[in-house]
């Protein structure tokens, strides 16, 4: 007997579940699919940071004896090919529970016909849909969600197989110039810096903020300027390292941290028990809010040019690394919709082409949170300021002349309110829109609705 194990958002060998399973079945073929329908819509950053995970994980596998065979094309066409090719008595993957995912799944199981395909573990701490309410029905709240999530607790981390995997290599006529079959890396934007790839870099990132700005975290997490958040999104997102190893290691002074890992399970329970909401208004009758066309605002907020630094500086750190601050990407995303009345999804479409971190759960959640639209009961309210934001998590204006080059020779916290010099950076435009008065116009469209 030998099986095939289909990697997806789990590129890794430590604690995977679904390759001990797969290596009780004998000898393993570890398959990537290359998938169109995820590939299109994702930007060079994130394609990049792919690329250059898959690669770590394929040397992984070669010190193991194994390789990680990589196939272009729709899964259902591939996955059955590679089962046949290897001789497969059944195929293992970490449950994916996204709408794509599902139906995806389906369609392989089906054209898998007598192979079966087997699902073990997931993305996720507690696998989305195993935490409701006590009448089934589930959560749309998150504190009630993260009390049920934690007294339902989760397995400790699998142990570590990959050195005493039987691995089973699989003819491919489909390499790439490096050999592997993974295709180079698309073209960059110049400057573009990216996070250094793999499970090794995955681990290692983790054990820097464990041993360091984990201990800050509850009181410096929101600070842009200072840095203090664990940049793991990215390695969570891609399952170079899973969510209970993170767990694993936290102590009873690490409930924020805690928490902050619940949001991203919250937001996985929520889409899969509502998969409309990748796309539609969790609350629909704020669909009918009247919006703005996304033209030259929508076009400023996105390049970083509406004259407010916090919101500009938030929106060029996204272009020059594929990643941006949490609570920067709160505020710049109540700038587009209470600022600018541009409707939410243009925003969440643009971070999800240009985040490397992007998860459809957390991405699009976190828009409809700031816009008003989602899980919060009445958070349309929220409006942030961004001058006093920016004071607020940036006290001396660090953060912003970072991002904002024409900033830099204004000291202190003034640099997040240029316009009021006696002479304004030159190169820098003044604000776009006046907030207390935009801000006036949105509560006003909002109680139109009622």
């Amino acid at each position: 007997m030998s099986s095939v194990l289909w990697f997806r958002r789990d590129l890794r060998l430590r604690d995977h579940p679904a390759l001990h399973a797969a290596a009780a079945d004998g000898p393993v073929t570890a398959l990537f699919v290359l998938d169109p329908a995820l590939l299109r819509p994702a930007g060079a950053a994130r394609i990049a940071f792919l690329y250059r995970t898959l690669r770590c994980l394929d040397a992984d596998l070669r010190r193991h004896g194994g390789r990680l065979v990589v196939r272009k094309g729709k899964p259902e066409h591939v996955v059955p090919r590679v089962a046949r090719e290897s001789g497969a008595s059944a195929v293992h993957i970490t449950a994916d529970l996204g709408p794509y995912g599902s139906i995806r799944d389906a369609m392989v199981a089906k054209a898998l016909r007598d192979v079966p395909l087997v699902r073990t573990g997931s993305p996720y701490a507690v696998t989305p849909g195993r935490v409701v309410k006590s009448d089934g029905t589930p959560f749309k709240v998150y504190t009630p969600f993260y009390r049920a999530w934690s007294e339902h607790g989760w397995r400790a981390p699998a142990t570590a197989i990959g050195a005493r995997v039987r691995w089973h290599d699989a003819s491919d006529g489909t390499n790439g110039t490096d050999g592997t079959g993974i295709p180079a890396d698309p073209r960059l934007p110049a400057g573009l810096d990216l996070p250094e790839p793999g499970e090794a870099a995955a681990r290692r990132a983790w054990r820097r903020f464990r041993d360091g700005s984990l201990q800050e975290y509850a009181d410096l997490r929101d600070r842009p300027d200072l840095d203090r958040t664990s940049h793991l999104s990215v390695y969570l997102k891609w399952g170079c390292i899973h969510p209970r190893t993170l767990l694993a290691d936290l102590g009873p002074s690490d409930e924020t941290f805690r928490r902050e890992l619940a949001w991203r399970e919250f937001y996985a329970s929520v889409l899969h028990h509502w998969p409309d909401s990748a796309r539609e208004y969790f609350q629909p009758k704020l669909a009918a809010l009247p919006y703005a066309p996304p033209g030259a605002a929508f076009d400023a907020w996105r390049d970083g040019r509406t004259g407010y630094p916090v919101v500009d500086a938030g929106m060029r750190q996204l272009t020059a690394t594929g990643w941006m601050h949490n609570r920067v990407r709160m505020i710049v995303a109540s700038f587009l919709v209470k600022d600018l009345h541009i409707e939410w999804t243009h925003g969440a479409r643009h971070f999800m082409r240009h985040l490397v971190d992007a998860d459809l759960a957390s991405n699009q959640h976190g828009w409809q949170w700031t816009a008003g639209t989602g899980t919060d009961p009445a958070p349309f309210f929220r409006i942030f300021n961004p001058v006093t934001q920016g004071r607020k998590f940036d006290p001396e204006g660090v953060y912003v002349r970072r991002w904002i080059p024409e900033l830099r020779g204004i000291g202190g916290a003034a640099a997040h309110e240029p316009w009021r010099l006696d002479v304004p950076p030159p190169d820098y435009p003044p604000p776009i829109v006046d907030h207390a008065v935009e801000r006036a116009e949105a509560l006003a469209r909002y109680r139109s609705l009622r």
